[in-house]
């Protein structure tokens, strides 16, 4: 087409604006999970380290394995399973058995992604697939909690991390007494809010000096992170800008109605795994609503059910499963907030009359 004295190109949808692959988009978001696992091996020593690695490691074999029984070719190139084993590794308590992160990150990618067809077509989030096999699995062992920067941590591994497989882990308890932590009680912040209602301090939490999962504490740190990714382009905002808004008004009329018993937003927002989760987990690709509308109504859904599984449900956290089933219902989400096709009529018009009719 020519308009004036310029020659003007028409193309049909989709136009691309970037030339941004899918290995450019897995490689920036290892790069902003590096500082917060960086963050998780300063705070809890060898034992998170070695965390990482094996489940890293044993994700990377896993989907090498099932790449070469489904004829797909080496897939490893891609970064997406580095992601997976390093996101089901920052999900984990620091001191978990090495042979059930083994399990864990087997599952992640055998059945969170491999079963559904590999990159693409996971149904949900891989990492927490994995993650909730093993809460199911093992709940001893993932509601063990070590206290963080412990002295002599880059010197020895806690104790459960080498329990042989299908073997019961060590308590904790005479090792944490001989590191001089008496006071420490094995809870996280989250658990001593729920049963005993004592908040803890939204500073320690935002900077990420308190016990939990081995990449889950600092909530500064995670912000900035997924900041990066926001500000290149490579996650949609509305997803974790919508779990912030879902957790704070669901968490913010329970706590102006009795303080001493539920959280503040603050807490709310800077405690577990929901920054990790608004961030990295729930703003998955594949497993997310495409739509403007459908990505901030999928986030707010999350906000609002992982405060509502914390304040009401038996568990201390949510998260995990706020994101999954996110996941199963975001593309009745995405169906649902589709825009209208330009000149296309609404839904239930333009039928045809019935004879007589008026």
């Amino acid at each position: 087409m020519r308009l004036g004295s310029r020659q003007v190109e028409i193309r049909t949808s989709p136009h691309a604006k970037r030339a941004l692959g899918v290995e450019d988009i897995m490689r920036n978001v290892v790069y902003a999970l590096l500082p917060i696992a960086a963050f998780a091996v300063f705070a809890f020593g060898l034992s998170a380290l070695m965390l990482l690695l094996t489940t890293t490691l044993v994700c990377m074999g896993t989907e090498y394995l099932f790449s070469r029984i489904s004829g797909r070719g080496n897939t490893l190139a891609d970064y997406s399973v580095v992601i997976t084993g390093i996101l089901l590794a920052l999900t984990l308590p620091p001191g978990f058995p090495l042979w059930m992160a083994a399990v864990a990150a087997f599952v992640s990618v055998g059945l969170g992604k491999s079963l559904f067809g590999g990159l693409g077509f996971n149904v949900m989030n891989p990492a927490l697939v994995g993650r909730a096999f093993v809460q199911a699995a093992f709940p001893g062992a993932i509601t063990t909690w070590t206290p963080a920067f412990a002295p002599g941590r880059f010197l020895e591994l806690i104790p459960s991390t080498l329990t042989p497989p299908l073997l019961q882990p060590p308590a904790l308890g005479a090792w944490i007494a001989g590191l001089g932590l008496d006071g420490f009680t094995g809870a996280t912040p989250l658990g001593i809010q729920k049963f005993d209602h004592i908040e803890t301090a939204s500073l320690d939490l935002f900077l990420g000096t308190v016990p939990g999962s081995a990449g889950e504490t600092s909530a500064l740190l995670i912000g900035v992170c997924g900041l990066y990714l926001a500000v290149r382009r490579m996650l949609d905002v509305r997803i974790p800008l919508g779990v912030m808004l879902g957790a704070v008004a669901t968490a913010l009329p329970f706590w102006m109605l009795a303080p001493q018993l539920y959280p503040s937003p603050l807490f709310v927002l800077f405690s577990g795994g929901l920054m990790l989760g608004a961030w990295f987990m729930a703003s998955d690709m594949v497993a997310s609503p495409v739509t403007p509308w459908g990505a901030l109504i999928y986030g707010v859904f999350i906000g609002a059910l992982t405060v509502v599984i914390r304040l009401f449900g038996g568990l201390n956290e949510g998260v995990m499963y706020a994101i999954l089933l996110a996941n199963a219902l975001s593309p009745l989400i995405a169906a649902w907030t589709q825009p209208r096709v330009f000149g296309a009529r609404p839904r239930g018009r333009g039928l045809a009359r019935k004879p007589g009719g008026s």
